[in-house]
């Protein structure tokens, strides 16, 4: 009770009243208390995916009714995304924003298993990832399709000609899964050369140049990050030996949202900008 009155900004005792009219009106106690928890009843449990999506397309209502001027919006978005496409697209892409909308803001969250939940809830505006881990309830739309290429250190022997799928698998490696789940391209690799030896399994996309540097191992990474990262981090490229299917980087949006004026236009910016990105 207190932590959702801090949400709505109101007082708890405020909330102990909303929550006794809702009581009085749905003819149910909601929620009922068990050692220090409040516990949802059976028949909240039961409304609770109706509220959400009433309260989606009621927020869906207001957009649609409300003129957006980027010139003057103040408008806060909240977009979910990897450290890796924020790196390539959004970072570049927020400088155009600044001249075109300087009062927007933008709130940027890591995905987790929990990402989809969030689209649903309206708790993000739009989600960027792989189109392997999209929702298939709401829209969504392609950004690009990304390759996949070997990276380590410019010094690393192995990358001194052409690598080869046994120097491939003879090096250690820097794998990368986000919480608990493989990323489009572990999921691919450990499908592919299973027998990969990993020696470091890091949280981040962006950890990745900082564990090769220094050393003779391994990583795939997306090619567009790989040619951000190697000047600044002093890193070899190299073609892989076997064949990865190229990932299609998504965005998706609720579906109640499809007539949001601001986040059309955020939309439009994004996709624009996404296709004039050199591979």
């Amino acid at each position: 009770m207190t932590r959702a009155a801090k949400r709505l900004n109101v007082t708890q005792s405020a909330m102990s009243a909303s929550l006794k009219r809702l009581r009085e009106s749905f003819h149910d106690d909601l929620l009922v208390l068990h050692g220090k928890k409040m516990i949802p009843t059976q028949h909240a449990l039961a409304i609770a995916p109706e509220v959400s999506d009433a309260l989606i397309r009621l927020k869906g209502l207001i957009a649609m009714s409300t003129r957006f001027d980027p010139a003057v919006s103040r408008r806060l978005f909240f977009v979910n995304a990897s450290d890796y496409i924020t790196t390539v697209l959004l970072v570049p892409l927020v400088e155009v924003l600044q001249r075109e909308a300087p009062g927007i803001r933008l709130n940027l969250s890591l995905p987790d298993m929990d990402s989809a939940d969030k689209l649903e809830a309206g708790e993000v505006d739009l989600i960027l990832t792989p189109e392997e881990f999209m929702d298939c309830d709401h829209p969504r739309e392609l950004l690009f399709e990304e390759r996949f290429v070997a990276v380590g250190a410019r010094d690393n022997p192995l990358l001194d000609c052409e690598l080869t799928r046994e120097g491939f698998l003879a090096a250690g490696h820097v794998a990368v899964r986000i919480g608990n789940q493989d990323t489009f391209v572990e999921g691919v690799l450990n499908t592919l050369v299973p027998e990969r030896r990993i020696e470091v399994c890091a949280q981040s996309f962006i950890q990745v140049p900082w564990l090769l540097r220094g050393t003779n191992r391994l990583s795939v990474m997306h090619e567009r990050l790989a040619q951000t990262a190697a000047p600044v981090h002093e890193l070899a490229i190299a073609e892989l030996p076997f064949h990865v299917p190229n990932m299609r980087e998504m965005m998706q949006y609720h579906v109640a949202r499809t007539h949001d004026a601001g986040l059309t236009w955020l939309r439009e910016r994004i996709i624009r900008f996404a296709r004039q990105l050199a591979p």
